[in-house]
């Protein structure tokens, strides 16, 4: 059978089922083979946020979100075009985001009198009229994926298990995705299993024949490779990225990398993927509690290493004390925080920016704290470098601040050669034959000496009550602590920050859309769809929150009207109306889901037109 290839500049797929149905696995199979084509890509994995959700519920669905094109993207997309739907939980939770005329492929064998019901269905949607606004493809995954392993030696249900497969047999061949990946995946996967890595590749390849030969569908599509600026690319998440910066500050400082963390969600992947590399001198400590994950971290610091701990909101709360410590003390530690919705545990896989504050203030005393924050999975690389030279180089805790949408998300990233690298070396305090002082400043950035524990002629007193100025020596002077006080935070509000860059490419823009974080794709996005119409709208990012670029001021009253979107309740804008007395336009959302580009578009564009 000959059938029609369509050529689409871009796609989006959303793979949906219960958590046991592979939906993460297939998207991210079909996220690698995409990358391996060439494509531009962007990726949103939805975890359910319960453990244990029961299965065939609402609140047990996963999906997998992939946005593919043949030119530059920014954002995971706003609707899918392709519904994959392995059970009507995953049909309903879904169906209010897909478009009309968008296909569904819905797997019937899970459709059944009693799913159904679990859902709220009356009736079955894939036989009444219900779906007519839609393209909708009725397959049997499952027993189709049976009978195509019935020549295997497994039982019936390790051949349903292999439906995500089948599934992801059938879109690679709509999609014309390479298949070469997924098999040598597959075969690795199960090398101690031979035969469930045979069914499993089986099943793949016939989901692809399945495709190939029938007649519900009669189009497959192809999506051109992008053209991207020259050089060696791999598709990366934000955790993986965060743990080869920290790698990479690590080696740059040429200081050994000390991990200690307490498993949390979204963090823990960024302890296992450090876990995995010792050859660059790495260590990591998985603690008993977040309290002992810092704390060891610190230690690590105080003995001359690159201190790093990682956590998300609830674990920000537990570090707090001894964050105030690092403060005290003045010694290099990187904190990052990979946000989630809250409070106390929230939703535990969905994602918000709700820790700005916490990282600015959750602190006891006058603690002032750095604040970084990618814009993008690939940008958490060259953010955790970033923070590594504030840390290193001015002798102070630094906060990372990541989200679930960055850390799960991936994008091609493109690799840096090392020569690009930054050299963020430092010196540690020499004996010399002076009385060593160890609160004396450097005279250019106000950090003070990092002396190795246990070298003769550098012993000094350590610990979380006020120092005296120079001597380091316990101190309950009002004017020392006031001086202390004012000295740490001269400290950082010192830190060399790059200017505030603005994207305004007209005469005469009134209006300026600011962002911190992951809100910078649908930012950017929106922004490009408004221009597209005609409109006139600037764009600037912060990535240094604390301190703020020195000429913020100056940009934010350079334009009549600034709009900030934020995943909270509006936090920056809190900041950034006390410090410079703007007039900032909030627009704020805590679905526990990135901004979509249309939503933003929209908010500009009123904006814009408002008086």
């Amino acid at each position: 059978m000959t059938k029609q290839v369509q050529q689409l500049d871009r796609v989006i797929i959303r793979f949906a089922g219960d958590s046991g149905d592979g939906m993460q696995l297939t998207g991210d199979r079909f996220t690698a083979g995409t990358a391996e084509f060439g494509n531009d890509l962007s990726t949103l994995p939805n975890f359910p946020a319960e453990i244990r959700a029961p299965a065939g519920t609402l609140p047990g669905v996963s999906s997998f979100q992939l946005h593919f094109a043949d030119h530059d993207i920014l954002t995971p997309g706003d609707a899918p075009n392709v519904l994959v739907a392995m059970n009507p939980a995953a049909l309903k939770a879904n169906l209010g985001d897909l478009p009309r005329g968008a296909d569904i492929i819905a797997n019937t064998d899970e459709f059944t009198k009693r799913n159904l019901q679990k859902v709220g269905y009356d009736g079955n949607p894939l036989e009444d009229d219900s779906l007519a606004e839609w393209r909708v493809h009725a397959v049997p995954l499952t027993s189709l994926t049976v009978k195509a392993l019935e020549g295997f030696d497994i039982s019936k249900k390790d051949a349903e298990r292999s439906k995500n497969m089948f599934a992801l047999g059938l879109l690679s061949w709509l999609y014309h995705r390479p298949t070469e990946h997924t098999i040598s995946f597959l075969e690795q996967k199960f090398a101690k299993k031979p035969e469930i890595a045979k069914a499993n590749i089986a099943a793949f390849q016939a989901g692809w024949n399945y495709g190939e030969t029938t007649e519900s569908f009669s189009v497959s599509y192809e999506i051109k490779p992008a053209k991207l600026e020259p050089g060696v690319y791999r598709n990366i998440s934000g955790n993986q990225a965060l743990a080869y910066g920290l790698i990479a500050a690590s080696v740059q400082s040429k200081l050994p990398l000390f991990l200690g963390s307490y498993p949390i969600t979204p963090a823990s992947d960024i302890l296992h993927e450090l876990s995995k590399h010792k050859q660059f001198g790495v260590r990591t400590f998985q603690a008993e509690d977040e309290i002992a994950g810092v704390g060891a971290a610190l230690g690590a610091a105080f003995g001359g290493a690159l201190g790093v701990t990682t956590t998300s909101g609830p674990g920000v709360v537990l570090k707090g004390e001894t964050v105030g410590l690092a403060v005290m003390t003045e010694l290099p530690l990187i904190l990052v925080d990979v946000q989630r919705a809250g409070p106390s545990t929230g939703m535990p896989t969905k994602t918000e920016q709700t820790d700005l504050l916490m990282a600015m203030f959750g602190r006891n005393g006058e603690s002032p704290v750095p604040i970084v924050a990618p814009s993008s999975p690939s940008d958490c690389f060259d953010a955790a470098i970033e923070a590594a030279r504030i840390a290193v180089k001015y002798r102070t805790p630094v906060y990372l601040l990541s989200d679930g949408y960055l850390a799960n998300g991936s994008e091609p990233w493109r690799l840096p050669e090392v020569s690009d690298l930054p050299d963020i070396s430092t010196e540690f305090a020499v004996v010399t034959d002076d009385e060593f002082k160890p609160y004396t400043r450097n005279p250019e950035t106000l950090a003070r000496p990092w002396a190795i524990p246990g070298t003769p002629g550098l012993e000094h007193r350590i610990g979380g009550i006020e120092k005296a100025d120079g001597t380091g020596n316990i101190s309950y002077d009002p004017n020392n602590h006031d001086r202390m006080v004012r000295l740490r935070q001269a400290k950082i509000d010192g830190i060399d920050v790059p200017d505030l860059e603005v994207d305004d490419p007209h005469d005469g823009t009134r209006v300026l859309v600011l962002g911190w974080g992951s809100t910078y794709g649908p930012i950017a996005a929106a922004v490009r769809r408004i221009r597209k119409a005609g409109g006139k709208v600037a764009q600037a990012h912060l990535r240094h929150l604390n301190p703020l670029p020195a000429n913020t001021g100056e940009v934010l009253k350079s334009y009549d009207k600034v709009l900030l979107p934020e995943i909270n309740l509006g936090q920056l804008a809190l900041i950034l109306r006390a410090k410079f007395l703007v007039d900032i336009i909030s627009y704020n959302r805590v679905r526990g889901l990135p901004f979509k580009a249309e939503e933003l578009a929209g908010v500009i564009q009123d904006v814009i037109d408002s008086d």
